[in-house]
């Protein structure tokens, strides 16, 4: 049998059930023993020294120390092969002599094993009850075999011992599997039918083994030894049995469960927890810019990153929940049994709370973040699949809320299934080429003359027409797909310029950057391979920051924004005062324009507060550092206006031009004067 608390060595909580379980075991099983030898007395003293018990002792000791692995058990938790030794034992000379024998080798073993002496008292215990039931039976059978040594066993001898295995097996299964259930927390049944008949098969072959090892008792204690090989030989094989079977439900890196055990564990609680009326939690988590370290430091240290935070998941959950790596630096969590939200977000908690600590690699520190969604069975979900996904929404809210733990909720689900389905089409459009680019003019307020072209994607949806960004880009921020699509829209923007370059235009043209895109360390690489490829002076590209995105990490952001100045291109502050920058880290940054979000300038008109006079201030801020400013959402004449007056060299917005496609665009330009053979025009 297994040991009972195999995952963890730390001792139950004095006072709680299972300490009382354990203590009451403890005390009957070192009652019952000493009881026994008290019986014995001092005719046990003979047998003691006699070589066939020292040969016995080893042979228990031999078993203790090399389990038979079963699958789906901890390392070192199997079935031990003392017990063909322990029955002959008792079957020659009963309880005193085998318990004394058993209850040396399992304290000797468990201490070589460094188990904790609470565990090591339980299974000596637990083995003294077990062979105590198994005394009992040959008592009862096979009491005129006692003490002879010339005995061998036969009919009714093979019975008794037969069915005083199978008592032993009872007995130790039933103490062990109680002290399994309470530790785990799992039903009594559910406990006891796991790899019940794995255990059958294994207890049948040992006990049958017992009287052959009673025969080779009689003749010489030289034989006994000899058993070791055929032990060993099961010992090797059913280890090799568990390694594969961990193979093929283990992730290779972390040692946790993958997706397939996943699945399986999630399935079987989920149809246990809907027999007893009970719930099932998930917990889906991602580690937060896990990508930079593995692109900055390399692979191999994102793997020992990896393996560290596999560690703190395991040792920061319940027993019997199970940590599963999906892929990446996505984990899940499956809680078996949980009273509530309330203690899945417990559980979540402290799974951040055991990330949170530096990790120190390369003589890095390294501060680790991660967003963890929590989804419930059947409250949530009725099924594994549905329960994925709710957990998936949620993380995704707790990601991009950036407040760390988020249960579902069905009123923040922006339909998951079809944002599922969206993923996939968008993913086979930028496949299929259905990305396009329409560009909307900026203009010089002096003169109303383009100085420059803003690129906007739209994705030809092939039921839906013509979409916006609003209804994929949140999609391409959440997914690995940013690369894919900032890669298309370089390429196409600049294949565009570059035949606009041919016909005499000569303005720089911008391309938005997300958060994801900005920290993307390929990112300079990405561009500089277009523009090389496509023929383009860098200065030609302007590159446009949105706020958000530089203040999510700032310090990553600023070295990226560097990264991309030493290529040559424009950059360009999108969105400024909507209230997430501040005019001091506008200062430290490398910019070339600055463009106000309409809500901002919209202070300008609305004719309250010192609205006006905070919008002139921001301005002139913004052309002292050296940079233009741009007014975004200009909608009317009057707005045009006002932003004139605050100093701003430029505009944008449907009250010049809405955007358009390539070749509208370029008629436009045309039209408005936007060709030019000679220097660029920059305002």
């Amino acid at each position: 049998m297994r040991d009972p608390i195999s995952t963890r060595d730390i001792g139950p909580r004095i006072g709680t059930p299972l300490w009382l379980y354990m203590a009451g075991t403890v005390a009957a099983g070192t009652l019952l023993l000493a009881a026994a030898l008290l019986w014995a007395g001092p005719d046990l003293l003979p047998y003691a020294v006699e070589p066939l018990t020292w040969v016995l002792l080893g042979m228990v000791l031999f078993g203790e120390l090399r389990p038979i692995s079963i699958p789906g058990r901890s390392p070192g938790s199997g079935a031990p092969t003392s017990l063909p030794f322990s029955l002959a034992l008792i079957l020659f000379q009963g309880l005193p002599l085998a318990g004394l024998v058993q209850v040396v080798a399992t304290v000797v073993a468990g201490f070589a094993r460094g188990h904790a002496a609470h565990r090591i008292a339980f299974n000596a215990a637990q083995y003294t009850l077990s062979l105590g039931a198994a005394d009992a039976v040959l008592r009862l059978v096979l009491a005129p075999l006692r003490g002879t040594a010339t005995g061998v066993p036969a009919g009714q001898a093979l019975l008794a011992i037969g069915l005083a295995g199978i008592t032993y097996f009872l007995v130790n299964r039933i103490l062990v599997i109680c002290a399994v259930a309470m530790h785990e927390r799992v039903p009594l049944g559910q406990a006891m039918a796991k790899g019940l008949g794995r255990q059958i098969q294994i207890n049948a072959v040992l006990v049958g083994m017992a009287p052959l090892v009673a025969v080779a008792m009689t003749h010489s204690v030289l034989y006994v030894p000899l058993f070791a090989l055929p032990l060993g030989a099961l010992y090797t094989s059913a280890l090799l049995s568990v390694k594969r079977d961990h193979q093929a439900n283990h992730d290779e890196l972390t040692g946790l469960a993958n997706r397939k055990l996943l699945t399986l564990r999630a399935h079987q609680e989920i149809d246990a927890a809907r027999r007893r009326g009970g719930r099932v939690g998930l917990l889906l988590l991602d580690l937060d810019r896990f990508k930079e370290v593995n692109d900055t430091l390399g692979h191999p240290t994102g793997d020992r990153l990896l393996q560290i935070v596999a560690g703190r998941l395991t040792h920061s959950v319940r027993p019997g929940d199970l940590v599963a790596r999906l892929g990446g630096d996505e984990f899940a969590v499956l809680l078996p049994q949980i009273r509530d939200i309330e203690a899945a977000a417990e559980v979540a908690a402290r799974l951040r709370g055991a990330l949170t600590e530096p990790v120190r690699l390369d003589g890095m520190d390294l501060d680790l973040e991660a967003s963890i969604g929590i989804a419930l069975h059947p409250e949530d979900a009725v099924d594994f699949e549905h329960l994925m996904q709710r957990a998936d929404v949620a993380m995704y809210v707790a990601k991009s809320a950036r407040s760390g733990v988020e249960s579902y909720d069905p009123g923040k689900d922006r339909n998951s299934t079809a944002r599922l389905s969206l993923f996939s089409e968008l993913r086979r459009g930028l496949t299929e080429g259905a990305l396009e680019m329409h560009y909307q003019p900026k203009v010089r307020l002096d003169d109303g003359h383009p100085v420059g072209v803003e690129a906007l994607a739209r994705w030809r949806h092939p039921t839906r027409g013509l979409l916006g960004p609003e209804e994929f880009m949140p999609v391409v921020e959440e997914s690995h797909l940013f690369r894919a699509f900032t890669g298309q829209v370089l390429d196409i923007t600049l294949a565009h310029l570059a035949r606009w370059r041919e016909q005499g235009m000569r303005l720089p043209v911008s391309v938005n950057l997300g958060v994801r895109e900005l920290l993307d360390p390929s990112l300079p690489e990405t561009v500089a391979s277009a523009l090389a490829e496509h023929g383009i002076p860098p200065e030609r590209l302007v590159l446009e920051i949105g706020e958000h995105a530089l203040i999510t990490d700032v310090e990553a952001a600023t070295a990226a924004v560097h990264r991309l100045r030493e290529l040559g291109v424009g950059l360009a502050l999108d969105d400024f005062g909507t209230g997430h920058f501040t005019l001091v880290q506008l200062a430290g940054l490398p910019l070339d324009e600055v463009k106000i979000h309409e809500s901002f300038t919209a202070r300008l008109t609305d004719g309250t507060g010192n609205g006006p006079t905070v919008v002139h201030a921001a301005i002139a801020l913004v052309n002292a550092l050296g940079m233009r400013a741009t007014a975004e959402g200009v909608q009317t004449r009057e707005f045009a206006e006002a932003a004139r007056g605050t100093g701003c060299h430029a505009a944008q917005g449907h009250h010049f031009a809405a955007p358009m496609p390539a070749d509208e665009a370029l008629t436009w330009l045309t039209a408005h004067r936007g060709l030019s053979t000679g220097a660029p025009t920059s305002g």
